[in-house]
């Protein structure tokens, strides 16, 4: 879904989007897209680096993998 909204630029800066589209919408569109999933990335990056550093949730990872690698194996 899209909505139609009214924002206000700098000059410059509407002349930087002009010079590199003829789609002004699509081309902020597209760095906005872009930095959000560079925000979502960092994000990511942050939590898996919590992760590794927590000592306590790495002791229950090991836990699951002992008890997922017991040897029982599923019945159909």
């Amino acid at each position: 879904m899209s909505k139609k909204v009214s924002i206000t630029l700098d000059d410059e800066v509407l002349s930087f989007i002009d010079q590199r589209s003829t789609n002004r919408s699509s081309f902020i569109n597209e760095v906005l897209w872009q930095e959000k999933r560079r925000i979502f990335l960092a994000e990511l990056a942050a939590a898996y680096a919590e992760q590794a550093s927590d000592s306590g949730f790495q002791d229950d990872v090991a836990d699951w993998d002992a008890t997922a690698g017991d040897g029982i194996e599923a019945h159909a």
